[in-house]
């Protein structure tokens, strides 16, 4: 019985997500793979259509907020690579390219591009780790078999 209604939590939770991609490529012009997701309470300040481009396989955590539009109203697109994982409570700042494989930490505000295949961190963000191997959604390899209770 428990596992039943567990399951149908899960499908709640995918048909939210999946009306939140619709919304934001809707209402917010972000261009988003059907792969990636972002959580339920990120949120985007864009300035028209593609002004925020998300990779495939890419997780953007809860309570991240991606700006591409300035206070002026100027609007510098944000793009974010293919299996990257963007930490909660992050922010990312209009114009910023984030690469293939790059890992964002919790808390974290991004300012300029950041390479591909590294793990950045901090107020400004700083790459901390380069030529790091990510596997889908951005986590590390080794990783991914892991029970979600250690992640």
């Amino acid at each position: 019985m428990a596992l039943k209604s567990i399951n149908q939590l899960y499908k709640v939770r995918m048909a939210l997500l999946g009306a939140r991609r619709w919304w934001l490529a809707v209402r917010h012009g972000v261009s988003m793979h059907s792969t990636s997701s972002i959580s339920l309470s990120g949120r985007v300040i864009s300035g028209g259509r593609n002004s925020i481009v998300v990779g495939r396989d890419t997780l953007i955590a809860f309570k991240t907020l991606l700006i591409a539009r300035d206070q002026a109203g100027v609007t510098r697109p944000i793009h974010i690579g293919d299996r990257c994982f963007i930490g909660g409570g992050s922010t990312v700042m209009p114009g910023v390219r984030i690469g293939d494989g790059t890992i964002i930490g919790s808390g974290s505000v991004v300012f300029d591009d950041i390479p591909p295949r590294c793990i950045a961190a901090g107020n400004p963000a700083r790459v901390i780790r380069h030529d790091v191997e990510v596997g889908r959604r951005g986590l590390l390899k080794g990783t991914e078999n892991w029970p979600d209770e250690m992640l």
